[in-house]
């Protein structure tokens, strides 16, 4: 059985990327991954928010992507050299900080998609959406952070069970190694415990997603998610080669341009 993350919302998911940004609210100053920007991409009909964690410096994990403030906010600081109230102060007119707890609290019927960028911030990660476990999935670059954060959830979500997974960089090579094998057997075991493959369409000069992929992961029952895909004839593209979801920094374009495919 699928698991309860990857139920009822119609195909192909269309997650929101950091939130849902228009060149309008950025004119204003709204910034990715604020409260501003996720309650945009919810008012637009966005089911799935993606999002990014890191750990300030008083343990607090905040939906933040970069390891540092440099790029968003133009503080060269690290997030982890931060506490939760001076970052919610440097982003009071940005948006609007979000801390885990608080997002999984403010969008109640929200599936998150939540990447674990930081080692420190894999456990409290864990620990905090476990009694959220059936509307979140929990990836990462790394392997180590995710299945620490995935460990977390497990240990402390009892009866509520796991959230959904997604590989990391290593988990993805093994697997794409096991699909080039044809062997079944080998692909079958890459591919167990996990729910989804989120990947680019390319990765530099090798492709990524090709049929082949779509064909084993859905034989496994895994679902197929590209990031990130802005432009609408991409989507429609995309959408036809039997992908399962959309990571898109364009939630809005996404769900006009698929709307009467997804199904």
């Amino acid at each position: 059985m699928p698991h309860p993350y990857l139920s009822g919302a119609p195909r192909p998911r269309v997650f929101a990327h950091r939130g849902l940004v228009t060149p309008e609210a950025a004119a204003r100053g709204v910034v990715e991954n604020s409260r501003a920007a996720f309650v945009s991409a919810v008012e637009a009909g966005a089911d799935h928010l993606e999002s990014d964690c890191r750990l300030t410096s008083d343990g607090v994990p905040v939906l933040f992507h970069d390891a540092t403030l440099r790029r968003v906010l133009g503080d060269p600081r690290p997030v982890a050299a931060v506490t939760r109230v001076q970052l919610a102060d440097l982003m009071a007119d940005r948006g609007g900080l979000l801390a885990l707890d608080e997002a999984l609290e403010a969008f109640p019927r929200a599936r998150f998609n939540l990447d674990v960028k930081a080692a420190a911030a894999a456990e409290p990660m864990g620990r905090i959406v476990a009694p959220h476990a059936e509307r979140v999935l929990l990836t990462s670059f790394s392997e180590r952070f995710r299945i620490a954060a995935l460990r977390a959830a497990e240990a402390a979500g009892g009866e509520a069970g796991r959230p959904a997974t997604s590989p990391g960089r290593g988990a993805l090579i093994r697997i794409l190694l096991a699909i080039a094998s044809r062997s079944r057997t080998r692909t079958t075991a890459a591919l167990g415990g996990f729910d989804a493959l989120q990947i680019p369409e390319r990765y530099r000069r090798a492709r990524v997603l090709t049929p082949s992929l779509v064909a084993a992961a859905h034989g496994a029952g895994v679902e197929v998610h590209v990031w990130t895909v802005n432009d609408p004839a991409d989507m429609v593209r995309l959408a036809g080669r039997g992908i399962d979801g959309i990571i898109t920094d364009r939630t809005d374009l996404a769900l006009e341009t698929l709307g009467e495919r997804r199904g």
